[in-house]
């Protein structure tokens, strides 16, 4: 086996990343950031944030504005002008903070399931009908009804729009009919046994859940994916939620509560304290912890651990999730791995994929670049407690498939059995050509990309970490050979995850992927349609069996090398609102990015 080298300055210095100017972003060190300056208290009048170019937008004072720092790109907030969350280039959901609203929630911290839009559900006894019923009095932000039809509508133009729309390849697959039966009643009707659906699509969690759109707008649209769904003199976008957009450029959008919101109205629910939302760009990591602690910024996007560091012992009013101490975050549903295309070679042989896991060292990659705030994973699915039967079942398979296993010996015996050779300069050679392991991703990875990246170097594999700004059309059209990413899947159960490699998402190099591996293999997909049509049950021998069948074929082929899990690190600032989610009050997960946004907004509380 490879000696370790885990001191994190000795890797810096013996790699050459120190050299090459790269020592920030390999340990995720921050430039220095100044002190914070004195809060004001939160009792004392305040100035209402400055909004640049805003025409008739009304003052909110700062102690009733939430400041949340978004992903950004090139220091633009990403969605500017988009309100339909089905458009190119938006990021759904993100796109409004506050606006969207699901038929259920679901807290996974909380393991609570909250009707909201809807009222319940019921199933058939074979699981080919669903029947959803409507909460009365919903509204649209401009006064129409939200009723079945806008239901039914969405799922009709999902199957009419397939591949295009997000969700739209399952919904088609799975869903023979859709009809409103009246107006608070939305029948939906099966191909197949679908025991998941209400979970899977019809309950917002993390970043899943179908966008619902007004029928009464979108019934004349033809090409859904074509019409931004933005015009303030018309009052678009629409939404059912709390807050809609009154002022939006890619320096910063401005979204204010609705007064009339339907929920406040029918007595389901009490108006947000939060008056106003300022979405600015995050910029960088540093200018982001700055703002934090100069009590300019409320949260933030993702940040890396030092920078976060930061921020909770340079102002004493900022937490995370962890309170003030390390980690400083919570385990996220996106565990991480290195993805392969898998229709391109040398990636499209398994030992290849094997290979290059065997190179990577993940306790020097966490140490490295994470201080040792972090958690390696064996499997792509976060260690929740309705998944860990489900590792304690694979345990053995792991043995025979370490997925974790740092190897030398074992990287270069598959390469050389694979008929490579090394060059004069200690690369992998077949055919005069080297293996291309270019790691393309974002800026999140800053901190152990170029880690990984020089990992790969040392066992031979020409590799550099980039982050160009269309690393996400690289990845989805198969340009990205390597991608470092993670799984928005599974929360409870295995199976959504594992269906993310089954060949109805597949697409050939240069068409739009939904999931970037491109592997097909035709008995795992009979076996994930098997556990399609059953509940899952960890306790069901049946279920757990087929399970172990297809995470079997998944760990032989290591269709993508599962390195780390993935650890939110948000800071929450106190000084202007009190009772964020934390480990000590779990009501939901802290993201504003996701789609639970609305129940933080709704716990948040001005601070007295």
């Amino acid at each position: 086996m490879g000696a370790r080298v885990v001191n994190r300055r000795d890797f810096l210095r013996l790699s050459g990343i120190a050299g090459a100017g790269l020592v920030a972003v390999a340990c995720g060190s921050a430039a220095p950031i100044a002190p914070a300056p004195a809060a004001a208290e939160p009792g004392a009048p305040t100035s209402a944030p400055v909004v640049e170019g805003a025409p008739a937008v009304r003052d909110v004072p700062r102690e009733k504005t939430l400041i949340y720092l978004q992903q950004s790109q090139d220091g633009q907030l990403l969605n500017s002008g988009l309100g339909n969350p089905y458009t190119p280039g938006s990021q759904g959901h993100r796109a409004v903070t506050g606006a969207h609203e699901p038929l259920f929630f679901y807290s996974a911290f909380a393991d609570e399931f909250i009707p909201w839009i809807a009222t319940g559900y019921e199933y058939n006894e074979d699981f080919t009908e669903l029947v959803v019923s409507i909460r009365e009095g919903v509204e649209w932000s401009d006064g129409h009804s939200f009723t079945a039809n806008d239901v039914a509508f969405m799922l009709n133009a999902l199957i009419a729009q397939a591949p295009i729309l997000r969700n739209s390849t399952e919904v088609k697959a799975w869903v023979s009919e859709a009809e409103a039966v009246d107006e608070y009643t939305v029948r939906i009707a099966f191909y197949e046994p679908r025991p998941r659906f209400v979970f899977s699509h019809l309950t917002a969690k993390f970043d899943t859940g179908i966008y619902w759109l007004p029928e009464h707008v979108f019934r004349d649209v033809e090409d859904i994916a074509s019409f931004t769904f933005y015009d303030p003199e018309q009052g678009w976008p629409l939404y059912t939620g709390p807050y809609n957009v009154v002022h939006w450029t890619p320096q910063q959008q401005l979204v204010d509560r609705r007064d009339d919101w339907w929920a406040a109205k029918i007595g389901f629910a009490e108006l947000p304290e939060v008056e106003r939302i300022l979405n600015l760009p995050t910029a960088t990591d540093e200018r982001a912890a700055q703002l934090v602690i100069n009590n300019e910024a409320d949260t933030t996007f993702h940040l890396q651990v030092s920078t976060v560091e930061q921020s909770v012992r340079q102002n004493p009013n900022v937490i995370t999730h962890s309170g003030r101490e390390s980690p400083f975050g919570y385990l996220d549903w996106w565990p991480i791995s290195l993805w392969f295309n898998c229709e391109e070679p040398p990636f499209n042989t398994k030992e290849i994929r094997w290979a290059i896991s065997y190179a990577v060292d993940r306790d020097q990659l966490i140490e490295v670049g994470l201080g040792g705030a972090g958690k390696t994973t064996s499997l792509p699915f976060p260690e929740y407690q309705p998944l860990l039967p489900y590792f304690e079942a694979t345990a053995p398979l792991l043995e025979q498939y370490p997925t974790n296993e740092y190897n030398l010996e074992k990287s270069v015996a598959l390469m050389e059995g694979q008929g490579f050779t090394k060059d004069d300069e200690g690369f992998w050679v077949r055919d005069g050509a080297r293996v291309d392991a270019t790691i393309t991703t974002f800026s999140i990875f800053n901190d152990v990309g170029p880690v990984l990246a020089e990992q790969l170097r040392h066992a031979g594999f020409e590799s550099e970490y980039t982050t160009p700004a269309d690393a996400g059309t690289r990845r989805s059209e198969g340009v990205a050979k390597l991608t470092l990413w993670g799984h928005g899947g599974s929360i409870r159960d295995p199976f959504d995850t594992l269906d993310f490699f089954t060949s109805k998402y597949y697409r050939p190099v240069g068409e739009p992927a939904t999931y970037p591996a491109r592997w097909r293999n035709e008995e795992y997909d009979a076996i994930l349609e098997e556990m399609a049509l059953m509940s899952p049950d960890p306790n069901n021998p049946a279920y757990m069996d087929l399970y172990l069948a297809a995470i079997e074929i998944w760990l032989d082929e290591l269709v993508d090398a599962p390195v780390m899990h993935l650890l939110h690190r948000i800071p929450y600032n106190t000084t202007y609102w009190d009772n964020w989610p934390t480990a000590d009050n779990p009501y939901v997960n802290g993201a504003l990015w996701h789609q639970t946004a609305n129940l933080v907004i709704q716990g948040l509380r001005a601070k007295s």
